[in-house]
């Protein structure tokens, strides 16, 4: 029986990389692209320590769109997962046109690759930020998007609606997954969340302060309307997330899929505010967190957490690991690191 293969965008990545090794267990053949921009080649030695399978990779920059042309009549693929794109909030209200080329330009060329060669099954990357601050929580796949506060944020509303679009009109399936916030590492503590620089993310933060890297960890603003009055999200395991694409990409293979396109929440359905996770990491790993509050950070919303329902229906998936567990396994990568 023939084995489907799975080119995987971004697969060096964090979410890419556990994405990989879950499609491989599986029993995917796995084509890896991802330019290096944000992560390491070593990441591909870990994915090989996991598996003992060595994916393939191809070291490539999708905004080259001649590369992304050629790499479709040169490779047989069954399905596409799209992690690769630019990611921090932050980083894309400073340089928005880097967010626009890097995760606009590069969906289209991925997707008339694939329309030319006949790949007729997508998942792509999304995010909660689509929903900007909802009218209600939890959220549900039916809130409205809303404005994006961000070009980041505007990148991921824009794909799915080009997706959208595709989908009508080509031979195109696809599933937007909308990510809460993905944290932790691979039990194996092969591969894990590698930020090149200064984190954009809490728990990179929340680590690197624990060891030492930082000398303290900034808490954007305690006067939101929460219990504590820090922000409140939602920290999905990332091997739980990871797991979600698989069963998001079989159910394509098989034309499970209800429509052409589809949208699911992946997150836990409960929500953590940052004094919650500051606490949680304590308990796990017994390290106080040297913390100090400053001022609300542009672009932050109140608060974001899923209603998983839908997924947990249709897909039949559903977040297993729990925050502190998360936190655990984040810890012991952190001590990893050189």
């Amino acid at each position: 029986m023939k084995r489907n293969k799975i080119l995987v965008t971004g697969g060096l990545g964090f979410i890419g990389s556990h994405t990989v090794v879950e499609l491989q267990k599986k029993g995917f053949d796995v084509v890896i692209i991802d330019d290096l921009s944000n992560t390491r080649i070593e990441v591909l030695d870990g994915i090989t320590a996991i598996t003992n399978i060595r994916p393939e990779f191809v070291q490539m920059d999708l905004k080259e769109k001649e590369n992304v042309a050629s790499f479709f009549k040169e490779h047989s693929i069954d399905g596409v997962i799209h992690f690769a794109a630019s990611k921090a909030v932050g980083e894309s209200v400073e340089q928005p046109l880097k967010y626009y080329e890097n995760n606009i330009s590069t969906l289209v060329y991925l997707l008339k690759g694939m329309i030319e060669n006949k790949v007729a099954h997508l998942i792509f990357s999304s995010s909660c930020t689509v929903y900007g601050q909802a009218d209600e929580l939890p959220i549900t796949e039916n809130a409205p998007v809303k404005k994006a506060e961000s070009p980041y944020g505007n990148t991921k509303q824009i794909g799915e609606e080009i997706i959208q679009d595709v989908t009508k009109v080509e031979d195109l399936k696809a599933i937007a997954l909308r990510y809460f916030n993905p944290i932790g590492a691979h039990e194996s503590v092969q591969i894990g969340e590698l930020p090149l620089g200064v984190p954009q993310n809490l728990i990179p933060f929340v680590t690197q302060t624990a060891a030492g890297i930082r000398e303290e960890l900034s808490v954007f603003g305690d006067d939101y309307p929460t219990p504590d009055g820090t922000a409140v999200r939602d920290y999905i395991h990332v091997v739980d997330l990871a797991k979600a694409h698989i069963v998001a990409m079989e159910r394509l293979l098989a034309a499970k899929n209800r429509s052409k396109m589809e949208y699911f929440n992946l997150g836990t359905g409960t929500g953590s505010s940052v004094l919650d996770v500051i606490n949680a990491f304590k308990k796990a790993n017994g390290i106080d967190i040297n913390y100090k509050i400053v001022a609300r950070r542009e672009g932050d919303i109140t608060a974001a957490y899923a209603n998983t329902e839908l997924a947990n229906k249709e897909l039949g998936w559903k977040a297993e690991l729990g925050l502190e567990e998360a936190l655990a396994s984040a810890w012991q990568w952190q001590l990893k690191q050189k």
